[in-house]
């Protein structure tokens, strides 16, 4: 007799209990995609240097006009609170202190990726497309390349390009906010 295995997803108000509950604890690196809790890589020196570049960068540039996060969560949909290395957000008066920030509330949301570039480029841009989040850059350690993703649909980003060496880019809504790859890779 064959036994039939189903997932159990999680949803994103259950991820939340379980770490109210100690099930999860605040040092864990996980985050919680399609409603699976999903372990994420450590981060080496490459990594939290160049979001602490993009960090200084950032915050420099948005002024008043975003607030910059790192590393915390951002609720996509129902099933999906994903970390994104750096979240540029509407500014909101109590910090987002009252709710996790959602899809609608993202200016630009960046990975920086090393060991994960092929699932934050296939997983993370699908997700964040599917959820409308209207521009996502994936910062890809190895090949030294910050691919732009722009256009949300249901199937992924219909616009995708690189930004070039020499190239300057903005985020679609903080025009002020010019960037090179040598603002990102030093």
């Amino acid at each position: 007799m064959a036994v039939e295995v189903t997932r159990r997803r999680f949803t994103a108000d259950e991820y939340q209990t379980m770490g109210r509950a100690g099930i999860l604890r605040e040092g864990d690196r996980v985050e919680l995609i399609d409603g699976e809790v999903l372990a994420m890589s450590p981060i080496g020196p490459p990594h939290s240097g160049t979001v602490s570049r993009l960090t200084h960068l950032f915050v420099r540039l948005v002024g008043e006009a975003a607030i910059v996060r790192i590393q915390l969560p951002i609720r996509v949909d129902r099933y999906s609170e994903p970390q994104p290395d750096l979240t540029l957000l509407r500014p909101r008066a109590d910090f987002y202190a009252s709710a996790h920030p959602t899809a609608a509330d993202a200016l630009l949301v960046i990975e920086v990726a090393q060991a994960s570039a092929n699932y934050d480029r296939s997983v993370k841009a699908g997700l964040y497309a599917r959820a409308n989040v209207g521009e996502y850059w994936l910062v890809d350690l190895n090949a030294a390349a910050v691919t732009r993703y722009l256009d949300p649909a249901r199937g992924g980003y219909r616009v995708e390009s690189t930004l070039q060496p020499g190239q300057q880019w903005a985020p679609a809504l903080l025009p002020h906010c010019l960037v090179t790859t040598r603002d990102i890779f030093g």
